[in-house]
């Protein structure tokens, strides 16, 4: 294995398996942008590519060609001319690689979204090429890549046209979790304790191109002020690019997404379309979903209300952009090491912790030793707003067990009151009178070092530390 790689170890597996299968492959992998999607591919097959193009970003179809052609010239001294359209540019590249020698021939596309102009014709072309002449050819290895995950799940994997089910195998690309995180980091000679790299990965998310900017020897406040709020910092403009890259007719994403931002347990269809006074149609389900397969915000569904979809923002670092850069005036360089220790750091941290534990249900179900437990996963509100009863994660698992999860961000063991005890009593009592759930209600703790014994925390079935969400899984 390639020692560069940090974790993927499912994905390398499949991309060698999918090299050595002796038949034609057409993969698609994608994933968030600055995931390592690129670097993946790269690393593991790029002495294998008898073809590497990677399109323009906001490059017209005239652009895109050319890029082609140059590229086309470089992986084969060729004198064809610039192509005048896709068709004739796939053709170009079915005569360079039925003279390549080598035996497993690997195209690569990446950025494949960006190919795809208005009226250029390039998706009936990738089309024809593919059912043509490449899905006969055994030695054949396409794979697509690109940050665009809705253009690749609407136009390849659920395409209904003339690609329909040509896909063989998807790559879902997703950020580090807590483990890799760590692992990645002390890859960079940079050791931190837990705690500390739990803040870094409440703002930078496990995205590993973030996480490449952080400098060995500085301070986690350091690295932020330094790649946030210095006059040249390199991540700045970092969420203006990310949106812009991703969708067209971005401010409606932002709308939406900022909307979320202010919500942190979520919003339904309906109060979404409220806050940002848009009508219900295909605007608003196409915004979602891109979103969801972009991986931005997660849908989920509540036992009393199954039919009604609530969705919820789980990208860290947009919420920390929402939440610190958004309106900030940038007048402080020092800004984050100002604020540690204040009100505002410490309620995004919180509410931050919370969305590290529901991205990381699977290293809590093992630290349960249930991970072979069918279980789904959701938030909890009361349809009695003048109770005001909230859940931030609830385990409902197929063995007739329910874990109603408290999250607790702290920097010592969480001392549970005997207000705080009546409070969790109350939830767990409304919780079960609006579902009348017949199944067992546990009382699961998520806190960073744990919960005080006293004689209040019996009420505690069971506890997560922040060390057991570093857990490996795979």
């Amino acid at each position: 294995m390639n020692k560069k790689i940090i974790g993927r170890k499912q994905e390398i597996s499949k991309l060698q398996g999918l090299y050595k299968s002796g038949k034609p492959e057409f993969v698609a992998v994608f994933g968030r942008r600055r995931v390592g999607k690129t670097f993946l591919v790269r690393e593991l097959l790029e002495k294998k590519f008898a073809f590497d193009l990677a399109g323009l970003a906001k490059g017209s179809m005239k652009e895109q060609l050319m890029n082609f052609h140059f590229t086309l010239k470089r992986a084969a001294d060729n004198k064809f001319s610039v192509p005048k359209s896709w068709l004739e540019a796939f053709e170009q590249l079915i005569s360079v690689l039925q003279k390549s020698g080598k035996k497993r021939k690997v195209i690569f596309i990446d950025e494949i979204s960006w190919l795809d102009t208005h009226k250029s014709g390039f998706l009936t072309a990738l089309e024809h090429f593919w059912n043509a002449w490449a899905c006969s050819k055994r030695d054949i290895m396409l794979i697509v890549c690109g940050s665009a995950t809705s253009w690749i799940v609407n136009n390849l994997i659920n395409n209904h046209g003339g690609l329909y089910n040509r896909i063989t195998a998807t790559i879902e690309l997703f950020p580090f979790n807590l483990h890799e995180t760590e692992l990645f980091l002390k890859s960079k000679n940079i050791h931190w304790n837990r705690y500390q790299i739990a803040e870094i990965y409440m703002i930078l998310g496990g995205i590993p191109f973030y996480l490449e900017k952080l400098k060995q020897g500085k301070s986690v406040s350091q690295n932020i002020d330094n790649m946030f709020f210095y006059k040249n910092a390199s991540l700045k403009k970092e969420f203006q690019n990310l949106f812009v890259s991703l969708f067209d007719h971005a401010e409606n994403y932002e709308k939406i997404v900022e909307f979320l931002s202010s919500n942190r347990k979520g919003l339904t269809r309906k109060e979404i379309l409220e806050k940002a006074k848009m009508k219900s149609g295909n605007k608003i389900t196409t915004i979602l979903n891109n979103l969801k397969y972009s991986g931005f915000i997660r849908a989920y569904s509540q036992p009393t209300k199954k039919t009604e979809i609530i969705y919820q923002l789980l990208d860290s670092f947009t919420l920390f952009y929402y939440s610190f850069l958004h309106k900030n005036n940038f007048r402080d360089e020092k800004f984050w090491t100002n604020t540690i220790n204040t009100s505002q750091h410490n309620t995004w941290a919180g509410l931050s912790f919370e969305t590290i534990c529901l991205l990381h249900v699977k290293e809590i179900k093992k630290k349960l030793e249930i991970l072979g437990v069918q279980s789904s996963e959701y938030a909890w509100r009361s349809n009695n707003s003048e109770q005001n009863v909230q859940i931030d994660l609830l385990l409902d698992r197929a063995d007739n067990i329910i874990n109603l999860c408290e999250i607790k961000y702290s920097k010592l063991s969480y001392t549970i009151t005997k207000d705080y005890e009546e409070k969790l009593r109350e939830k767990i009592e409304v919780f079960k009178q609006e579902t009348s759930s017949r199944k067992t209600i546990h009382l699961l703790m998520l806190s960073t070092f744990g919960v005080k014994q006293n004689k209040y925390s019996g009420i505690v079935q069971n506890e997560i530390h922040l060390d057991d969400l570093f857990a490996e899984t795979d």
